[in-house]
């Protein structure tokens, strides 16, 4: 399988045309899934005992099955939290697969490792966290979430008299699902601050007070948000720190979507007491222009982490010998097998410099101003909320919730857009809206305007 011979440079060939061609364009089509059976019915059977040939097997991939996938960097695709890849990160994407470096030790993976971590001073360096904090990149927010909530419970359970307690953590209902999923993994209660606008340190505290004596001995941690995926909406991080501090609790900050925004001076002032926390979770893969799979967990106390997470093997011994001093990331989070997923993030910040980058999530913040300025001058619309980092959640007045999936679906299978209802919680009931999340910068007041349009 390894000789080299006259069809695998023609593959690599095509596969680069392929890659070009992507990179380059300046419009694509939005796709839409297919069901199982219908793709098996355009391609047949492709993984046989003599193999169908690369050449085919790739005509299949670009004629059938590229076109069942919705592209993250879509202009028009405003539904989740997007992404929106530089030309500069998807390429080195390729360098990071075509050199198959094994990211966890330093011994192995050394200059893949040097460049995950000019990039992450930068990250760490917008937290303005202290002296000493540093972090790694994960698979995603859910990565980095567990691993820094284990880190806790692990530092938590140091003190004898919580060895054999199932810890406890308390976060806001406007919290990411991760927080949820992470809680389950880990094994931890978790208690919820019934409110979807901003967390305050008075909520908190009363919250706490609401516990059990038992339930109190187990907390350990408190989850706070940096930019909320639903809504973009930021806890108010300064007055949650400062009930953390007084009440001993570990102050991690979900900041895996609105932590780009650090770099936009229009809004750094929102998450002033994120330097507090003592971990912090930020995806270069939604709003620092980085491919899948990217995420990042950070820490003002490294060692703590190392303690948690350093897996222990005899034929692991030798990356932790004398001889290989440097960064093994494999000791900081869950993972022991990683790609050196923060390279093209090196390489795409190298490429074009960190001020690029601000004006790229400024252009974020701008779209969602934009489009809450059209939607306030539409008879037939009207905002849920103010705009809120680059989410939007506005209502098409009279309509009801199957109007606004009929809507979606209707968009989405006509190739024009892919923006997706949400619920807000309004009083004591949910409602279903639309909502924006801007990320792309190449999305424009006439996209905007044009999907406002199709609602009508």
């Amino acid at each position: 399988m390894h000789h080299i011979d006259i069809e695998l440079i023609e593959m690599t060939l095509d596969v680069m045309k392929y890659v070009i061609g992507r990179v380059s364009a300046t419009d694509h089509e939005i796709g839409k899934p297919k069901k199982a059976e219908e793709l098996k019915a355009l391609v047949g059977e492709t993984v046989t005992s003599k193999g169908v040939g690369g050449e085919y097997a790739f005509n299949l991939w670009k004629a059938h099955l590229a076109k069942a996938n919705v592209p993250v960097d879509h202009p028009r695709n405003l539904a989740f939290v997007p992404a929106s890849p530089t030309k500069a990160a998807i390429m080195f994407d390729l360098i990071t697969s075509a050199s198959s470096i094994h990211g966890a030790y330093w011994m192995e993976g050394a200059g893949g490792i040097f460049c995950e971590n000019e990039a992450m001073k930068w990250i760490v360096s917008l937290t303005g966290l202290p002296e000493g904090a540093f972090g790694v990149f994960t698979s995603g927010g859910t990565a980095a979430n567990l691993s820094a909530i284990v880190t806790a419970r692990e530092h938590w359970r140091e003190n004898p008299e919580f060895k054999r307690e199932k810890g406890l953590i308390v976060t806001s209902i406007g919290a990411h699902s991760s927080i949820k999923a992470m809680a389950k993994v880990a094994d931890v209660d978790i208690v919820l601050v019934d409110s979807e606008e901003h967390l305050t340190g008075e909520a908190l505290r009363e919250t706490i007070a609401t516990l059990t004596e038992h339930q109190r001995k187990c907390l350990f941690a408190v989850v706070a948000t940096g930019g909320t995926t639903n809504a973009g909406i930021i806890d108010d991080l300064d007055s949650i720190a400062k009930v953390c501090e007084e009440e001993n609790l570990w102050f991690h900050v979900d900041a895996a979507y609105g932590g780009g925004a650090l770099v936009a001076d229009s809004v750094r002032h929102l998450f002033n007491g994120i330097e507090k926390a003592d971990s912090i979770t930020i995806d270069p893969h939604k709003w620092m222009f980085s491919p899948y799979d990217c995420g990042a967990v950070i820490y003002k106390n490294m060692e703590l982490a190392k303690n948690a997470h350093s897996q222990q093997g005899s034929y692991l011994e030798i990356f932790k010998d004398e001889g290989a001093h440097g960064f093994n990331p494999t000791d900081y989070q869950i993972q022991l097998t990683r790609r050196v997923r923060g390279l093209p993030l090196w390489f795409s910040l190298a490429t074009h410099g960190t001020d690029r980058y601000k004006e790229a999530v400024e252009r974020g913040l701008e779209l969602a101003q934009i489009a809450g300025r059209l939607i306030e001058a539409h008879p037939d619309l009207e905002l849920v909320r103010a705009p809120s980092l680059s989410c939007v959640l506005y209502r098409r007045i009279g309509w009801k919730p199957e109007d606004y999936t009929h809507w979606t679906y209707e968009n989405h299978k006509k190739g024009f857009a892919l923006v997706t209802p949400t619920k807000w919680k309004n009083g004591d009931t949910y409602e279903t809206c639309s909502r924006f999340c801007f990320i792309n910068p190449d999305t424009t007041e006439k996209d905007i305007s044009m999907i406002l349009e199709s609602m009508i």
